[in-house]
């Protein structure tokens, strides 16, 4: 049956491969997902405790037409009626970026359609902003405090749209804060992997989280402070005192994890039991009532502390940037963003302040296509096309 459309605007087609996921959707107006469609890769790289940027440009190549001509008959829409053809420019592996470009480019050129180049951190903000739109509730006052923290990932951006029709304008950001080290998703990766537990660690430690004590290890951010890049030295606020950066640093509490299996040898017998176990049963959901039997009391007061640790340091930069930028609303996405205990917290600490803030549902949280193209849209009412030059920019940054 075909699908009947229910908002205006652009038929836009949607494209990501920047890491471990190949994505196609079809997203009308940036607002209306009429498909969604993701060819996960994470039990090939869990084999690996890591992705694999070779398997994973191999995946790509296997996955990409078959992924768009499911998002397209899902859509219910044929090529011809598409507007515009969207992809991910970067940041990400290089190889899985070409991939989705090279295939991006050849169909615009095809379809004699625009081709829009999108900034996978952007597209995470824009999970957010499609489900508000689809949503036809009050739009967020701007400017909002935006999060985006998963496991390649931690950035705070001020974001707010140009003059122009409201939502439907270019969107400007200014990147006030972001890891100086590792990302938070990958120091729980990294963590888990330490414990025993499976990849990705983020299911593991958020599941495992809710039956340990969070306040059993008194982990510690230090506060980073700002420097002055031509002299090295932490600029002076006018009372004299150095000013603390907006920035994050996840290197440290990774490593307080190791020390700590270190000082506590007990634990030794525990982790190797945990990979042995999870080497016999590949497919064990960190949910699980057997998985919770795989961790001693000790195991997990040490997985809630850990969480418990990152979660706050996450909140109090976050509402922090929120209070020195004077947001209106904040929003959380990336995988992280899945996390059961970052959004209690956050909710709680917004409803505190009575500051609004939004999450993308669990679907959009994680990589996926439809966040690509709802990204474009604005895009695309704007002309802001990719030239035939179009190449993969894995450093790419947003503001």
């Amino acid at each position: 049956m075909q699908y009947v459309h229910t908002i205006d605007g652009p038929l836009i087609l949607g494209i990501e491969s920047s890491c471990d996921e190949t994505a196609a959707a079809v997203v009308r107006g940036g607002a209306q997902a009429l498909s969604n469609v993701v060819a996960s890769q994470m039990s090939l790289h869990a084999n690996y405790g890591g992705v694999v940027p070779e398997l994973a440009s191999r995946e790509h190549l296997r996955n990409v037409v078959p992924v768009v001509r499911e998002a397209l008959g899902r859509a219910g829409v044929s090529f011809a009626d598409l507007d515009a053809i969207a992809v991910t420019e970067g940041p990400g592996l290089a190889g899985a970026l070409l991939v989705g470009i090279t295939y991006a480019k050849a169909l615009a050129f095809a379809l004699g359609k625009p081709l829009i180049a999108v900034n996978h951190l952007e597209g995470h903000i824009h999970a957010v902003l499609l489900e508000a739109r689809a949503s036809a509730g009050a739009p967020m006052q701007l400017p909002l405090l935006a999060l985006v923290v998963s496991g390649g990932h931690t950035h705070l951006y001020l974001a707010e749209h140009t003059a122009g029709e409201a939502g439907a304008a270019p969107w400007r950001y200014r990147n006030v804060g972001r890891t100086v080290d590792d990302a938070a998703g990958e120091a729980y990766d990294k963590v888990a992997k330490l414990l025993g537990l499976g990849y990705p660690g983020g299911p593991w430690i958020d599941a495992l989280a809710r039956l340990g004590n969070p306040r059993a290890v008194p982990f510690h951010f230090a506060p980073i402070r700002t420097r002055d890049a031509s002299h090295g030295k932490a600029p002076r606020t006018a009372a004299g005192a150095s000013s603390t950066s907006l920035d994050f640093s996840f290197s440290g509490i990774k490593t307080a994890v190791l020390r700590y299996t270190q000082t506590h040898p007990e634990l030794a017998e525990g982790i190797a039991a945990r990979r042995r176990a999870l080497t016999a049963q590949p497919g064990l959901k960190p949910a699980s009532d057997e998985a919770a039997t795989l961790c001693d009391a000790q195991t997990l007061d040490l997985i809630a502390s850990f969480q418990h640790a990152v979660v706050g340091n996450l909140l109090r930069q976050t509402f922090a940037a929120a209070e020195r930028f004077g947001a209106h609303g904040i929003v959380v996405s990336g995988g992280v963003a899945a996390n059961s205990e970052l959004r209690r917290r956050f909710h709680a600490e917004a409803d505190r302040r009575g500051l609004p803030i939004a999450f993308p549902s669990l679907a959009l949280s994680t990589d996926n296509a439809a966040m690509i193209a709802a990204a474009a849209w604005p895009k695309f009412v704007a002309g802001e096309f990719a030239p035939p030059a179009l190449g993969a920019t894995p450093q790419l940054r947003l503001g």
